[in-house]
């Protein structure tokens, strides 16, 4: 039995279409969750449209990297914490995303094995598409689904380590790893449905809710797409 009750995705976020998370919480909090994807590249979002200025990263990235050959397989390794890109060849430490610059996760609606997500840089405040792909959708919406997950832990964490403190103490606990930082650009094609990530308080680091949104658009040609509004307080 696990020790943190999370409320299910029904729950934590009002339009997720499924009823159960996929990891225990144990395993976000002392393990990881690795998922091997290819990393299609990351473009910096100069002006904050919300999904439409995602949709323009993506398609510019799109068509810059349509006749790349390699793509870099790397392995996503998932907690509570944030986001470790770790080459899938060396096992080396590419980056390092916190929970809480990660503002949005989302598939593609146009091609639901490919996936992306917007970081915030703590030091520029400069925005970043990071865009992924998997050769199976259910992996993709796993990965999505885990990413919620994530976001779920922590927040459960904060308030449970505030409920632990004394008036006066300080506020929940800080979720903290390396800052966040614009990962070198190898590029590929991919395209992507975002969405719109809040401004966040850079001096708030213990809080992290998540809101799980379906796609709206109505075309038969797609199947379900899924989108996370990530808000840090």
């Amino acid at each position: 039995e696990s020790k943190l009750t999370l409320r299910p995705p029904s729950l934590a976020a009002p339009y997720a279409p499924v009823q159960n998370w996929q990891h225990q919480p144990e395993k976000l909090i002392f393990e990881s969750c690795g998922y091997e994807a290819n990393y299609l590249g990351s473009m910096l979002i100069k002006d904050l449209r919300g999904t439409e200025s995602t949709q323009d990263a993506c398609a510019k990235m799109r068509k810059s990297t349509e006749h790349m050959k390699k793509i870099p397989t790397i392995i996503l390794s998932i907690t509570y914490k944030g986001v470790k890109f770790i080459d899938a060849s060396n096992k080396n430490v590419i980056a390092e995303h916190e929970i809480r610059n990660i503002s949005c996760a989302a598939q593609d609606p146009e091609d639901l094995c490919t996936f992306a997500y917007i970081t915030k840089d703590l030091q520029t405040s400069h925005h970043y598409c990071h865009v992924f792909s998997t050769v199976d959708v259910n992996l993709t919406y796993e990965i999505i689904l885990t990413l919620g997950q994530a976001f779920e832990v922590a927040y459960q964490l904060a308030l449970q380590a505030q409920r632990a403190k004394p008036l006066g103490a300080g506020a929940g606990e800080t979720i903290e790893t390396k800052s966040s930082k614009p990962v070198p650009k190898p590029r590929a094609g991919m395209r992507k449905s975002a969405l719109e990530p809040p401004e966040v308080d850079q001096d708030s680091q213990s809080h992290a809710s998540v809101s799980w949104v379906v796609d709206p658009k109505q075309d038969s040609k797609r199947t379900l797409s899924t989108k996370y509004e990530t808000t840090i307080f």
